[in-house]
């Protein structure tokens, strides 16, 4: 990119930044008085209680005990919320060889998504987290223009007991979900992981290959479970997924056979996911070391995206270990996770991969974040993801890999307890395989280096 385009770029997202400055100091002043969030007003307490420094999702230990209680803590509500999501990206080199447009939004203020929140405690014992959502930019139709769509989000349904005897604390709880690990409290695992926000029309920004359990079967599938909590430190768990079609349609993306914008993930039978996680607490330090895991088996699309249910599967066999660690003493909020899944596959019938019959892809995420009086806030990540070799399933690579690696590091601000402002910066040091013209047309990993500044806001 010439320092020409650089300094237009930059002059660009200073514009936008400054306006984007004025609109959300105005939000602020008609923000203020508004009430709290539904779990809030539910159990009384600040969104700071649940969560780390009242960055949303990240959970404290208050937060994960409000989830692992089945979201029953505190009185019954109106248990209604709304959430958007403005934000702006710009990719640095947004053309590819052939001069096509990568990002068709690039450096664009977009309306990005709201959703709505239905949510909290229906009964003692029964509790459910139901988000829907808008998508601003979910496709473009054949005449190029973009398509939004309303669909499901993340669910989870609980029903919990919890045993409460001398020295002994034990909760007892089963969870219908439609995303393997959205039912989880810790944001080491994929669901609520980090990044918590980022760009919907840049692919460019994120890497292109990951294992199932990093976002693969959300709102694809549909779940159910039992788990367990002994004495605040040991978590077990044990649920079991399927395709979410027929009755269980409604938890889904809207995806359905033949839809080539939403095509329908097909899973055989029943397949078992698991989770074990050690903790502790002690003053205003906790940490979790942990590990997960999923077997699925998946049938193939035809290039129609309907399914082919007589040539086979190809099985998936996810072995995931995390780890947590919180520091949460006012005006400080410290949070550093580790994750790293491996990820074999074995497809007999060269469904997917022509080069053999099986391959692997592993999967390493870190990251330290630090808030000042859950206000002002700083977050570094790194990511590497690597694999076998398959010219097939990385035909946009050179070397046939799916090696990528890159930084992220963001700044946010939180006026109030429902805005958040933030600049995030995803650089790449590899991208499928290598550092330089890694496609074989000239482009640079460093090209996909992606900007994004965004405006969060929910309304309680």
């Amino acid at each position: 990119m010439s320092r020409v385009a650089i300094v237009g770029q930059s002059r660009r997202l200073l514009r936008y930044a400054l306006i984007w400055g004025a609109a959300t100091f105005g939000l602020c002043q008609s923000l203020a008085a508004w009430a709290l969030p539904i779990f809030a007003r539910q159990t009384g307490q600040s969104c700071v209680a649940c969560h780390a420094g009242g960055q949303f999702p990240e959970l404290t230990p208050y937060g994960r005990m409000f989830k692992l209680n089945g979201y029953t803590m505190g009185e019954r509500t109106v248990p209604v919320a709304i959430m958007g999501l403005l934000d702006l990206s710009s990719t640095r080199h947004n053309h590819d060889a052939g001069g096509n447009v990568i990002s068709p939004k690039d450096s664009l203020p977009i309306f990005d998504a709201a959703s709505i929140f239905f949510a909290g405690k229906i009964t003692d014992r029964i509790g459910a987290f139901i988000q829907y959502t808008y998508t601003n930019y979910d496709h473009q139709g054949g005449d190029g223009r973009w398509v939004g769509q309303w669909h499901s989000d993340n669910m989870d349904f609980r029903y919990v007991d919890r045993l409460i005897e001398n020295s002994d604390d034990l909760i007892l709880g089963m969870t219908l979900n439609n995303n393997p690990t959205v039912q989880d409290v810790w944001n080491s695992t994929p669901a609520w992981s980090y990044p918590y926000i980022s760009s919907p029309t840049s692919s460019a920004g994120v890497p292109q290959f990951l294992p199932l359990l990093e976002g693969t079967l959300a709102q694809q599938a549909v779940g159910w479970g039992g788990y367990l909590y002994w004495n605040r430190a040991v978590y077990a768990e044990l649920s079991f997924y399927s395709t979410a079609d027929g009755i269980w349609s409604f938890m889904s993306h809207g995806n359905k056979p033949g839809d080539v914008n939403h095509p329908q993930i097909y899973l055989r039978g029943q397949n078992p996911y698991w989770r074990v996680a050690l903790t502790r607490e002690w003053g205003p330090h906790n940490v979790m070391l942990g590990t997960f895991g999923m077997s699925a088996n998946l049938y193939p699309n035809d290039a129609n995206a309907f399914p082919m249910f007589s040539q086979g599967v190809t099985r998936f066999r996810d072995l995931g270990f995390d780890a947590q660690y919180q520091y949460l003493l006012e005006p400080h909020t410290v949070t550093a996770q580790a994750r790293y899944i491996r990820e074999n596959i074995h497809d007999p019938h060269n469904l997917a991969f022509g080069a053999s019959t099986s391959a692997n892809l592993k999967s390493l995420r870190l990251k330290f974040s630090y808030i000042y009086r859950a206000r002002y806030g700083a977050s570094l990540s790194f990511f590497n993801v690597t694999g076998s070799r398959d010219s097939t399933a990385y035909a946009g690579s050179a070397s046939a890999s799916p090696a990528t690696q890159g930084w992220m590091p963001e700044i946010f601000w939180i006026p109030v307890q429902n805005i958040r402002v933030g600049l995030q910066y995803t650089h790449f040091t590899k991208y499928l395989g290598a550092r330089a013209n890694y496609d074989g047309q000239g482009r640079n990993a460093r090209d996909n280096d992606t900007l994004l500044l965004y405006l969060w806001a929910a309304y309680w």
